[in-house]
């Protein structure tokens, strides 16, 4: 066993080059058993275990920087280097994560986990070592699973190769075809074309492979070498390009083609279920599933998916658009019905969002899926080109909330906050399947002619039985899910926003037990409000206070019926909660008596972990609900 005595890099370059072979079978073993037992990403890291390995095979890190793109690729790096032993803890509660972490090891050069920023922060690494006179340094980005698909790093080439000195940086291209779904887009059309013939036959001439080389750097532009198409694969001849980029300089792209998922039979033939599979038995290869013996709620994307194509069969005016994520986000079932109108764009969410407005310009009803996270890359286009013109573009929002064990960079909870800012756009979020549904139904209605956000989380939903005829929702109006009884009606009063309502009614359940009966509104909208409901709620309060004085208990510990909890699974800051703090303060100034608690996620990044665990971290789990409410009913 070689990879066992592997510790850091430096012990993997002490070993022949005639060793690399039995290095990379062992890494690619160590991968899948992990995987198996404990879950994560599988099939982009077993494509580059020979790459990774002969990058630090090669390359002096972690003083050269490796800078890699979508951290899928990187669990073979990661177990490299100095996190073999941990890896069981990838992408657990206080474990390693399963994306390169600057505050995790000084080997990753860069954090990432959203995709196409590799290139963009290489070329600022090799210009920092520029400026600074490090002529040894060696800047690598290797970038690919789709992100070849997004402008950034078109925008990071077209800088660097235009400089007048262009510093010393080379960009691997892992060529797999693959995203998490099927590439897309003239550039991989174009590589696949041009390269197919040299790279499967042993045919073709090194004059030839030059002239072919030659044509694909011009296209590009000068200060841009094109080293060739290599197999991705094979350990010494990666490692034998790489010895010779050791004395290069400039702004060098490797086209190295690679299977996502080499080496394990099933991930290979079956790569977008193998992407992220679960658990699964490494020998067998079948995947765990949970035994279920009742009926189970759908995942909301499944609704998601299901309700778009009926409405689109009813409504020709309809579109789907996604950035790169049809399995995801379950739009897969809409290319399938209706490809036509249905446009998966690349990993490009700003191309996405302008393409949904320009159609929304013609009369056609743009359901535009990105994920939470994701939208925060499309901002400027959200603002300027969809709002701004008060088009009609729905956005349907997955992953909204606390996602779980992808972490910091994956979980949904800014879009609250930096939508409820901008002009002509509602932000909605349904608290189950059938909300969802009706809310997806209302927005594509004639009668609503503006820009609509609809939020959902990750997962399960609540309800099996959710196909139910559609219902209009009207726009900016909640609905009572529990009445507190009489003499404890309004002390606790509490307003939910999204699926985390059901936590609350969990919560109520088991308060219920102890004599505790707040009142439960399920807000639906956090733009506009429901102020008739908020302005019912403060005269109700304003009634107590007024009966409270007149009998004399003017004391607030004998006063009741005086607290709002306000919940939500985003960020407290400009959150739902603070809209209604907000309303409270500006149109019931001096005359509102209600203490107003707003749960929330707090001013901090969340990392990763089960979402039970981080719901409860974040003080918004079951229990945390209980105790919140107690404290207030013992006051």
């Amino acid at each position: 066993m070689l990879l066992s005595h592997i510790h850091f890099p430096a012990d993997l370059r002490a070993l022949n080059p005639e060793q690399l072979p039995q290095v990379c079978e062992e890494l690619r073993s160590f991968i899948v058993e992990q995987v198996s037992i404990y879950g994560g990403h599988l099939g982009a890291s077993l494509g580059v275990v020979e790459l990774t390995v002969a990058l630090h095979y090669v390359f002096d890190t972690p003083n050269d920087k490796l800078i890699w793109d979508v951290g899928h690729q990187a669990y073979g790096h990661k177990i490299l280097t100095g996190r073999r032993e941990i890896f069981h803890t990838n992408r657990k509660l206080n474990g390693i994560s399963g994306f390169p972490k600057r505050n995790e090891s000084e080997y990753d050069s860069f954090g990432v986990g959203h995709s196409s920023t590799s290139i963009s922060a290489a070329l600022g690494m090799a210009l920092a070592a520029q400026l600074s006179q490090n002529t040894k340094r060696q800047h690598i980005a290797i970038i690919g699973d789709g992100a070849m698909t997004a402008g950034m790093a078109y925008e990071a080439l077209n800088h660097g190769v235009g400089l007048a000195n262009p510093p010393n940086l080379l960009i691997i291209l892992n060529d797999n075809g693959m995203s998490i779904d099927e590439n897309v887009g003239a550039l991989n059309s174009f590589l696949a074309h041009t390269t197919q013939k040299f790279f499967i036959s042993d045919k073709i001439s090194e004059q030839d492979k030059d002239k072919i080389y030659q044509q694909i750097s011009s296209r590009v532009g000068a200060g841009f070498q094109f080293l060739g198409s290599i197999d991705g694969h094979n350990i010494a001849e990666i490692t034998k390009i790489l010895h010779q980029q050791k004395t290069q300089k400039g702004i060098r792209l490797l086209h190295c083609r690679t299977i996502k998922g080499k080496g394990y039979i099933q991930a290979e033939a079956d790569q977008i279920t193998w992407h992220a599979p679960g658990l699964f038995d490494k020998v067998t290869g079948k995947i765990h599933k949970k035994v279920i013996d009742k009926p189970q709620a759908p995942k909301y994307q499944d609704v998601f998916g299901h309700t778009l194509v009926e409405l689109a069969q009813n409504n020709d005016k309809i579109v789907g658009i996604t950035p790169a994520m049809l399995s995801g986000s379950s739009m897969r079932l809409m290319m399938q019905a209706i490809p036509e109108r249905t446009f998966d764009v690349g990993i490009a969410e700003q191309h996405a969002v302008t393409l949904a407005a320009g159609l929304a310009t013609e009369g056609f009803i743009p359901f535009c899926n990105i994920y939470s996270t994701f939208l925060q890359r499309a901002y400027d286009q959200l603002i300027h080109d969809v709002c701004l013109q008060n088009l009609k573009v729905i956005f349907c929002l997955d992953r909204g909330g606390l996602v779980g064990a992808d972490g910091a960079t994956h979980h949904g909870v800014f879009d609250i906050a930096f939508l409820r800012c901008i002009p002509n756009l509602i932000v909605a979020a349904p608290m189950n399947e059938i909300e969802l549904r009706n809310m997806l139904y209302t927005a594509q209605l004639p009668d609503n002619q503006t820009t609509i956000s609809i939020r959902y989380p990750r997962g399960q939903g609540v309800i099996p039985d959710w196909k139910q005829p559609f219902e209009k929702i009207e726009i900016g109006k909640s609905r009572c899910i529990q009445n507190g009884e009489m003499g404890n009606a309004n002390k606790i009063i509490i307003l939910s926003f999204g699926h985390i309502g059901n936590h609350v009614v969990e919560a109520c359940k088991i308060l219920a037990l102890q004599n505790i009966f707040p009142t439960h509104y399920d807000m639906r909208f956090a733009k506009p409000l429901d102020t008739v409901l908020l302005d019912k709620l403060q005269q109700d309060l304003q009634d107590f206070q007024d009966l409270q004085d007149f009998n004399g208990l003017q004391d607030l510990k004998d006063m009741r019926n005086t607290t709002i909890i306000t919940i939500e699974d985003g960020c407290k800051i400009g959150g739902f909660g603070s809209a209604v703090v907000s309303y409270f303060a500006e149109h019931f100034i001096n005359k509102s008596t209600c203490q107003i608690i707003c749960l929330g996620i707090s001013d901090n990044f969340v990392e990763h972990g089960e979402p039970e665990e981080l719901y409860a971290l974040c003080g918004l789990g079951i229990e945390n609900i209980i105790e919140t409410v107690k404290k207030v009913h013992e006051k």
